[in-house]
Formats: C-alpha cells, sequence, structure tokens
C-alpha cells in the first residue's frame, strides 16, 4: 500500500508550504461548491476563506482545513432555488449558532460512538465521490453549448499531465521532502503546460477555462429552460381537456442562432476570481437598501424568514459538524494524535455565523484538502492560516496568476488524496470481517456513492450498527438456577438488560411453580433503559400477584424506587454493590 501520509514533523516551514499547496486546491473546489449552491463563485471563495481561517484559530483540531463543501452546497441550492439567496445568509448564521450550542453543551463527544465498520465505509466511499468529482475536470462545452467529456488529443494532453502530477508526487519524496511533492507538482506541471501551448499550441484547460466554461453552460441551461417555459406557458394558454397539464421535459434545445447569441452575450472578461475585500453583506454595494432582496430582514418579516430558514439550519449545521467531527477523526488516526471534538463545534459555529454575516454561503472540514495538507506536512495551526490567507491573496492580488494553473495539475493530487484514502486492506481482507460489520461498511460506501451525502451516510451506518448490536445482545442474557439449604430458588442473570433482552428475561422466570422464595441477582447483568426496569417491575408484580416473595439484589437506586409499588413482597438489597448505577444515569 502507498505510503501516502507518511509522518513528518510539525515545523513552520512544513505548515507555510502545505498551506499555500492546500490553497492552490481550495479555488476550484470552493467555485465548483458555489455552481452547485446556485451562487456567484466569488462567495465560495470568501466562505472558503472565513470558514478556513476561523476554524484554524479556534477549531480543535490543527492541521484540519475546513471551507465551502459540497454536503452544505448541496442544502443550500434548495434554500437559494427556493427562497433566493437573500435568505441564505441568515439561515447560515443561524446554523453557526445551534453548533455554537453543540460545542458549549459538549456534544462533540457522540463522534465517539462510530463503530470502525462505519468509518470504513465513510473512508472509502469518500476515496470514490473524490474520484468521481474530478470527472467533471474532464468536461468541455459541445457544439450544443452542453458540457461533455474530452476526446481525442485534449483527452491525451489532459491525462498525460494528470501522470506526470501523480509521478512528480509519489517520486519526490524518494528524493528530497525539502518541499511538499504535491506544490512542486503543480508548479512543474503549469509551467510545463505553459511550454506545450506556447511551443507546440497544445492547450490544457486551465482554472480560467473551466470558470468561463461553467458560465457559458450554465447560461445556455437557462436560455434552454426560458424557452421551455414560454412554450410551456403558451400550450397552457389553450384549452385543454380537464385533467390535462402541460409537464416540462428539461429537454429543449437551443437553435444555432440563439445558442451563438447566448454564448455571444456571456462576457468572458468579467469572469475570473478577482474580488474585492469581503464586507458585511447588508453592506455590500449589491445589496442596495432599496434592494428587495433585503425584504427578508424587515422587522415585520423576521418571524416568517425565521420559519423558513429554521429547517434549512437545523440540517446545515448537522451535516457541518458530522462532516467535521467525521474527518476529525480520520486526521486524528493519520496524525497519531488526538483533536478536541467540543472544540472544533464552537470553532465551525464561530466561522459560520461569521461566514454568514460577510454574505457566505458556509462551509465545514474538508477531508480532500485536509488529506493534501497532512500529506504535505501540516501538522499544525498555521497550516491552515497560510491556506486561507493565501486563498484571499489569490482573490485580491494574485487571480490572473492562479487562474493559469492547469486544472490536470489540480486533479492529478486529487487522484493522490483518492489513493492514499481509501482503505485497499479492505479489499484483502474482507473474507476476515464479521459478516454484519461487512455488511455496513459496504452500506454506507454505497450510500456515500449514490447520493454524496456523508453526513445522512454516517448516520445510517451508526443506526444499522445499534439495531445489529441489539439484536446481537438481545439473545446474550444468561441465567444460571440453583437452590440453597432453606429451599430458595436463585436466578443469576448475566448480560444486558434492555428493551431487546426483555423478553427473554420475562420468559425466564416461572412464578407459578417457583417456591415461596425466590431470589433474583443482578451482579453479572446491568440494566441499560427503562424497558429494562419495566422489566423488572412486571416480575415483581407476577410473583406478587402469585403471593410469592420475590428478592433482587444488586440492583441500582433508580430500580429500587422503581419497584416500591411491589410493597412488603419485594425485598430490594444493594448492600454489596454500592457503586452500581443504571448505564443511562454514567451517560447523562
Amino acid at each position: 500500500m502507498l505510503d501516502f501520509f507518511r509522518k513528518r514533523k510539525r515545523t513552520i516551514k512544513n505548515d507555510v508550504l502545505s498551506g499555500m499547496t492546500v490553497a492552490l486546491a481550495l479555488v476550484p473546489e470552493a467555485v465548483a461548491f458555489a455552481f452547485v449552491a446556485g451562487v456567484d463563485p466569488i462567495i465560495g471563495l470568501y466562505s472558503a476563506f472565513f470558514i478556513g481561517f476561523i476554524t484554524a484559530v479556534l477549531g480543535g483540531r490543527p492541521g484540519m482545513i475546513s471551507g465551502a463543501t459540497g454536503a452544505m452546497a448541496v442544502v443550500v441550492v434548495a434554500l437559494v432555488a427556493e427562497h433566493g439567496v437573500a435568505y441564505l445568509f441568515p439561515a447560515v448564521v443561524l446554523a453557526g449558532l445551534f453548533q455554537l450550542v453543540v460545542g458549549i453543551c459538549r456534544l462533540g463527544m457522540l463522534i465517539r460512538i462510530v463503530p470502525a465498520s462505519v468509518m470504513l465505509g465513510f473512508v472509502n466511499g469518500l476515496a470514490i465521490v473524490i474520484g468521481m468529482a474530478q470527472l467533471s475536470s474532464f468536461e468541455m462545452l459541445g457544439e450544443d453549448g452542453a458540457l461533455k467529456y474530452m476526446t481525442g488529443t485534449p483527452l491525451v494532453v489532459m491525462g498525460i499531465l494528470v501522470a506526470v502530477t501523480m509521478l512528480i508526487i509519489w517520486g519526490l519524496p524518494k528524493l528530497t521532502k525539502a518541499v511538499p511533492s504535491s506544490l512542486a507538482a503543480i508548479v512543474v506541471v503549469t509551467f510545463g503546460a505553459i511550454g506545450l501551448s506556447s511551443v507546440f499550441g497544445v492547450e490544457t484547460p486551465t482554472i480560467r477555462d473551466m470558470l468561463v466554461t461553467n458560465e457559458k453552460a450554465k447560461a445556455v441551461r437557462e436560455a434552454a429552460s426560458a424557452k421551455e417555459e414560454a412554450a410551456v406557458e403558451a400550450v397552457g394558454a389553450q384549452v385543454l381537456p380537464e385533467g390535462l397539464r402541460v409537464v416540462p421535459t428539461g429537454d429543449v434545445k437551443l437553435e444555432a442562432a440563439e445558442l451563438e447569441d447566448v454564448l455571444a452575450g456571456v462576457d468572458e472578461e468579467a469572469i475570473g476570481l478577482s474580488g474585492g475585500v469581503p464586507r458585511p453583506f447588508f453592506l455590500n454595494d449589491d445589496w442596495g437598501i432599496e434592494d428587495s432582496a433585503l425584504a427578508p430582514y424587515a422587522p415585520a418579516e423576521l418571524l416568517n424568514t425565521l420559519w423558513v430558514i429554521l429547517p434549512f439550519a437545523l440540517i446545515l449545521a448537522g451535516v457541518g459538524l458530522i462532516e467535521s467531527l467525521m474527518t476529525l477523526t480520520l486526521v486524528d488516526e493519520i496524525t497519531e494524535t488526538r483533536g478536541r471534538g467540543n472544540k472544533e463545534c464552537v470553532g465551525q459555529g464561530v466561522a459560520n455565523v461569521t461566514c454568514g454575516l460577510f454574505g457566505g454561503m458556509g462551509g465545514c472540514a474538508m477531508i480532500g484538502q485536509s488529506l493534501i495538507n497532512v500529506n504535505s506536512g501540516g501538522r499544525g495551526r498555521l497550516s491552515g492560516i497560510t491556506a486561507s490567507v493565501m486563498l484571499l491573496v489569490f482573490v485580491l492580488v494574485l487571480a490572473p496568476y492562479i487562474e493559469v494553473i492547469p486544472m490536470a495539475a489540480l486533479v492529478g493530487v486529487m487522484f493522490m488524496v483518492v489513493i492514499g484514502t481509501f482503505e485497499w486492506a479492505t479489499l484483502k481482507m474482507w473474507r476476515r470481517f464479521p459478516i454484519a460489520d461487512f455488511f455496513v461498511m459496504l452500506l454506507v460506501t454505497g450510500f456515500t456513492v449514490f447520493t454524496h451525502n456523508l453526513a445522512l451516510a454516517v448516520i445510517l451506518g451508526v443506526a444499522v450498527s445499534a439495531l445489529i448490536f441489539a439484536w446481537r445482545h438481545a439473545f446474550h442474557l444468561g441465567v444460571d438456577i440453583r437452590y440453597d439449604e432453606q429451599g430458595a430458588k436463585h436466578y443469576q442473570l448475566h448480560g444486558a438488560l434492555f428493551f431487546g433482552s426483555v423478553t427473554h428475561f420475562t420468559d425466564s422466570f416461572d412464578p407459578a411453580h417457583d417456591p415461596e422464595d425466590t431470589v433474583v441477582d443482578f451482579y453479572y447483568t446491568r440494566v441499560y433503559d427503562q424497558s429494562g426496569l419495566e422489566a423488572i417491575s412486571k416480575l415483581a408484580e407476577r410473583y406478587r400477584a402469585a403471593g410469592k416473595r420475590l428478592h433482587l439484589t444488586h440492583l441500582s437506586p433508580e430500580c429500587r424506587e422503581l419497584l416500591d409499588k411491589a410493597g412488603d413482597l419485594v425485598e430490594v438489597n444493594v448492600s454489596e454493590d454500592p457503586q452500581y448505577h443504571v448505564a443511562t444515569e454514567r451517560l447523562g
């Protein structure tokens, strides 16, 4: 297996150089996710800056990179499409406040309940998703204005440059570790692509080309959609039979002249990464005070705005924290150190509140960029600070230079991340995995790949693992029976008493045929939930109804309180085990 995440010492030089590498990889990611969310690319870049900088300073995991992410963009796009971008910013602020509450209440520790099988499935699914996401870099604008995959010479050149990038990242560390191999690969391939263009006239897509291509494809889609809507309205104006209506199909194509006009209307000169210093969204010139976009913030509309953004804010907060805490756990394993989950929740919350106030789309930890940072030697907070500051410098000053970087270089870096992220050992050791754990791993991997919803995949995996655990332990409640010299019958219990095992627990007793005195010893048993307490109470009622005495030993105070209603026929003795408590109390 490739030793991609090699051990490196934390140094200022490593942190700065790895931060510069990550900043270059952040640019296309932030822009791409902005397109997914349906907002301007500069919003994605500003979001990456604020989220990355604040979490690097305040977060609980040095060396972890945060920014605008696809998981958040998928939630944002529905809000923007349905209600407009004006509702986006308060939703991000509210999501940040929810994350602050989670961190302050110290709920970040819940990430510890994620099983290893879920983690493996998450990592493998993530690697596949990262790899699939790079395929969009092999797209180009077709003759009909739609995106299509490269063929012929452009594909060959792109493939060669990607391979060269990967070769440098793999081979350079064998010669020297003075410079991060990812940064060196990006620089070498960029100059190589410039040379191919100058000497041989061979072009390869750059970051600027990606921006222009995406903008043109978006303009074509919008024009085709408008044309279809006009056709639907024209047909709908006619008298149709009752029960019939016109349904858009989304397959309307533009005529050659229409396509030419649409593409000519795209101002390529205005497309780029350049921008000004971020300002609060309500002070931005693009948000004039008379602009209807400020309507949601009018005092009379605040309550309605809250009800609109509340469900989106809850989802954004949950998705962001789950992905961030999973990334934290992964980086912990790679660096053999331990981050602070609750502090990371607070950092993410402060970052999203600030990001929303400055007109950002929100964000969370970025697994791909975090792995690039770790591989490049970034271990301290300085690496994340450098990455975010350099990203802002790109936007303010260096945009024309960054835009010439070929997409092939960044794709090559991400492909190496894929190779280093995937747990290849699972392909060799799958026969040694317990069947249930292997099923959970495949489930999480498949759900991640097909839905790209990392947070929901983790929740699903934890839920299925919990059900499997409950099923297994439902039949692990054992009972040893003996009689003492006075003729009393003793039931010695072994195992867990919870909702899954109460039926087996109840069926183990026979009040009708048991002697007058029966003892149930809970010394080797733990009562985990209310169902277990209720089962004990019902058992006591059964013996009381039969007119027999039941002695319960080694019970917790919670159980004794519940069993008080059983009266004199139930004797509770916990003197031998005064430190025993119900598990739910310990978790509280």
